[in-house]
């Protein structure tokens, strides 16, 4: 699938950072972006990378009214937990990259049947998101969602399993093509005993237990082992230490990090300088992105709206520009089942492979819940997001067509459009002329604003990101 938009030229100030909110977070709210901008875009890159800087949500709060959460028993409570966090972080980075590892390590309940283990798996990824990748990995195989869904539980130095330690190859760090059957088979020898205590049942009024990690020496095998060309009695933590090392894993992380954050097609040279950093940095993922957040490549205008958004990003970045479910009401439920409604159903991909991406995201059942969705969202003035929007345009006085056309264009993006697009809008807007108000809450004029963002929602150009 093509870009939104073939214009050329560097990008504006505000373009950049908006592009920034989009691909480093998940959106932004039109304060977040003018704070922002006073910040300046270097800053505002350090900022993201320091999650820890910025406050927590409260937990507490959000169990007092949704009660459900707490326990997660049903996926559905799961699912819109992390939906509500997504919303409403102030740490959109480490939120995104939260979603990055769901995306890579992919883990789904659809087998583990756990929602609580799963969202712990979500809190694992979420305390490491911008850690090393080498502790991340030995994190991953500590974990007792991933252990059970790759049946390394059934893994023992009398029956070997291979199904944790092929992917951990294939999937989640080196790639096809860069190890051999025989590294697969001493690799799982490795990991055998890495398993996890026999989970508690679920007991009124304490509900389920969470799952813990557990090593069995018993079941593990303590014997040599060649794995990549070395040798020696290695056990899980020192078949990551190989792992990391390699080129190719280097190669693979870097890839995976630019199709997730730049676009849908590589660039190899992007890759491998983003490689280069990983090395260099001993492996730290929030030296990699800085790397790619300062680049050119990221910062070019080729690369902005050159990515599909994914239902999560469509989603919540909505409703953080419509600041909506800044607290929480009633609901969220049907706020997250709209990822499930089209294809990303959280905490449950389709397969160890996670979701298929880019072009992917869009078909034709697709396009009309994410049309649908938008048009709730962008049509409803009582949003504080929308009706931010609306007070805005109420302040510039009256505008022509094309100037309201601009200032709403600017609001949901700012979103370049085709020549095409932009002529059937217009076309729209000269129809009833020059937007006035007649007063500070004129009905009609809100009303058309509120027509022209959902038409604007309606386009092909605003499926990107």
């Amino acid at each position: 699938m093509a870009t939104a938009t073939v214009e050329t030229g560097q990008l504006t100030d505000r373009e950049l950072m908006a592009h920034l909110f989009r691909r480093a977070g998940i959106g932004a709210s039109q304060e977040e972006l003018e704070a922002a901008l006073v910040r300046g875009y270097e800053a505002t890159v350090e900022q993201l990378l320091h999650p820890e800087r910025q406050p927590e949500l409260d937990e507490d709060l959000i169990f007092r009214y949704y009660v459900d959460f707490h326990e997660s028993r049903k996926i559905d409570s799961a699912m819109s937990h992390w939906v509500y966090r997504m919303i409403n972080t102030h740490r959109p980075l480490e939120e995104k990259m939260t979603l990055f590892w769901h995306c890579l390590f992919a883990t789904g309940n659809s087998k583990v049947e756990a929602p609580p283990t799963m969202l712990q798996q979500i809190n694992t990824f979420r305390r490491f998101a911008l850690g090393n990748f080498r502790d991340i990995l030995v994190d991953l195989s500590k974990d007792p969602a991933m252990i059970f869904w790759l049946d390394n539980n059934e893994n023992t130095r009398t029956v070997y399993n291979e199904n944790y330690g092929r992917e951990l190859l294939e999937l989640f760090s080196m790639g096809i093509g860069n190890y051999t059957e025989d590294d697969v088979k001493e690799c799982a020898r490795a990991f055998t005993g890495w398993t996890f205590k026999n989970p508690i049942p679920a007991a009124k009024p304490y509900g389920r237990f969470k799952w813990e990690f557990e090593f069995r020496p018993d079941l593990h095998d303590y014997g040599e082992k060649t794995f990549l060309g070395e040798t020696g009695p290695f056990d899980g933590e020192e078949i990551v230490d190989i792992v990391v090392r390699q080129p190719a894993t280097a190669q693979f992380l870097a890839r995976r990090l630019y199709l997730f954050f730049v676009a849908d097609r590589p660039d190899q040279a992007a890759i491998d300088e983003l490689a280069e950093v990983y090395v260099q940095s001993g492996y730290e993922i929030r030296s990699m992105l800085r790397s790619l957040f300062l680049s050119d490549y990221f910062r070019s205008r080729r690369a902005y709206y050159a990515m599909v958004k994914s239902p999560a990003d469509y989603v919540v970045g909505l409703l953080r520009l419509a600041q909506d479910y800044r607290f929480p009401k009633p609901g969220i439920y049907d706020v997250a089942f709209e990822c499930r409604y089209m294809g990303q159903d959280l905490l449950n991909p389709p397969s160890v492979e996670g979701w298929h991406t880019g072009k992917e995201w869009i078909d034709t059942g697709i396009l009309v819940e994410r049309v649908n969705f938008a048009a709730s969202v962008v049509t409803d003035p009582s949003k504080p997001g929308i009706r931010k929007i609306v007070d805005t345009l109420r302040a510039a006085g009256d505008l022509v067509p094309e100037q309201f056309l601009d200032a709403c264009l600017d609001a949901l993006g700012p979103l370049p459009v085709r020549p095409s697009t932009r002529a059937a809008l217009l076309n729209h807007v000269e129809k009833q002329g020059p937007l006035r108000f007649a007063s500070a809450d004129d009905p009609a004029a809100t009303e058309r604003v509120t027509e022209l963002l959902q038409l604007i929602g309606a386009t092909r150009e605003f499926q990107f990101m």
